[in-house]
């Protein structure tokens, strides 16, 4: 799974987000580029809610990457 922050996140905001994947026992990797950050998420994340994710503050998008047969 891949989070996109918003262009304009505040470090709280993506602190929560970090916190609500460590709660959640998930491990993420962050990769930080000059406009954006992204938070590629590892574990099952098929118990995690995308709705619920994209509704936290900072985050722009969620994309879930299907797994292979």
């Amino acid at each position: 799974m891949l989070i996109v922050m918003k262009k304009n996140v505040t470090e709280n905001e993506l602190q929560q987000v970090k916190e609500y994947l460590i709660e959640r026992d998930f491990d993420f990797h962050q990769s930080t580029g000059a406009n954006r950050v992204i938070l590629g998420v590892i574990g099952d994340t098929g118990r995690v809610s995308v709705d619920d994710l994209q509704a936290q503050p900072g985050v722009q998008q969620v994309f879930k990457i299907s797994e292979e047969e």
